[in-house]
């Protein structure tokens, strides 16, 4: 039966790089790996065909013989060249830890690489004064530290670790399944290498104790709900002198008694009574840096506005800073006396005398009620 042409089985044109000849193999290889399809046998030929291709178009040297002789160029038996897994060919194992050591974290042989350590989160509680102006904090982290006893090795003090008897030291072994051989970690040492045969016993050989630690924070003017301060390093520690991670500050800002927050602004409600909405006057308003006084209008309305320039928060990063917004309320008077009582009876009176053209919002709205009624048919 005759062979199909490399470049059509892999689907790539005749001009195709390594990587696209590379990856078009990976992807025929994912789909027709016989550990996805199994007792499939058209699957598994394929597979064997493209491993072939593969094999030919990703060595340069054959590459050139295909292209200028074809299968005669590589086909021992045709007299020329070398075929896949002939003399000078690369194995299927080989193809296997080059084209799959990128998915399956592995290119044959070599012990895996120690990682690096965890990153970790610290929930950081503040009050809104502190976020505002800035702050120091102190804290206390509890994670993995190398363990001082055995220097992060694992073994006991005066001993060393020992290779691996299983894997020879490279922390993998090859797996043999029918016509082809994978590689995996090995079962023993989990991919070290080596293996501790006098634990320390501190750590009990995992080179790592639990320990906590305190560090001191520094929390920048300006922050927010939410935000996050990274601490370089100050992590886990690593497995076997790895690197560590690093922790993660994420700040929480308190409820505040008075004060609300958005953005760089912050608001607040302030009562007032009704003889200063009426006749105006000055209030007395909290801020972050103190008391300020705030002049009201004669006949301000409740629920107006105050703006305050400069008496917000300062962006984190720089910028122009926030404002204070007051939103004055007025506080209707309560426990009233007989006299009062009657003091506010006879200002009624007058109100109504003078046609009620001192409430032209409540005038107006009256005024649109009794046109809604009118329109109305019962």
């Amino acid at each position: 039966m005759a062979k199909r042409d490399y470049y059509e089985v892999l689907g790539v044109p005749r001009n195709a790089s390594e990587a696209d000849i590379k990856k078009a193999f990976r992807r025929l290889a994912m789909k027709l790996h016989p550990d996805r399809n199994p007792d499939d046998k058209v699957a598994e030929e394929r597979f064997k065909e493209a491993k072939e291709a593969y094999d030919i178009l990703g060595d340069a040297q054959k590459r050139a013989a295909y292209d200028q002789f074809g299968h005669a160029g590589v086909d021992p038996s045709m007299g020329a060249g070398h075929g896949p897994g002939g003399p000078g060919g690369a194995s299927f194992s080989d193809i296997f830890g080059d084209v799959f050591g990128d998915i399956f974290g592995g290119r044959g042989g070599g012990r895996q690489q120690s990682f690096r350590g965890a990153d970790l989160r610290y929930n950081l509680t503040l009050s809104l004064e502190e976020v505002v102006h800035g702050t120091t904090v102190k804290i206390r982290v509890p994670t993995l530290a190398t363990c001082e006893t055995c220097d992060g090795s694992g073994a006991r003090k005066g001993s060393q670790p020992t290779k691996c008897s299983t894997c020879g030291g490279v922390g993998q072994v090859r797996m043999q399944q029918g016509f082809f051989s994978i590689q995996q970690t090995c079962p023993r040492c989990h991919g070290e290498g080596v293996m501790i045969s006098d634990p320390c016993p501190t750590c009990r050989g995992a080179g790592r104790v639990e320990e906590s630690r305190t560090l001191s924070v520094k929390v920048p003017a300006g922050v927010d709900n939410g935000d996050r301060i990274r601490l370089a390093g100050e992590g886990e520690v690593g497995e076997k002198g790895a690197p560590p991670g690093d922790l993660y500050v994420h700040i929480r800002v308190k409820e505040h008694a008075i004060f609300g927050r958005e953005g760089n602004d912050l608001f607040c409600e302030v009562p007032i009574g009704f003889t200063t909405v009426v006749l105006g006057g000055e209030l007395a308003v909290p801020t972050l840096e103190g008391r300020v006084m705030l002049k009201i209008p004669p006949e301000t309305q409740s629920g107006k506005m105050f703006r305050l320039r400069g008496k917000g928060v300062r962006p984190v990063r720089g910028g122009t800073t926030g404002d204070l917004l007051c939103r004055v309320s007025v506080e209707t008077p309560v426990n009233l006396s007989e006299e009062q009582k009657e003091i506010l009876r006879e200002f009624e009176a007058t109100m109504e005398r003078d046609g009620g053209h001192h409430s032209p919002k409540q005038s107006s709205w009256l005024d649109g009620v009794r046109s809604f009624f009118d329109g109305m048919k019962f």
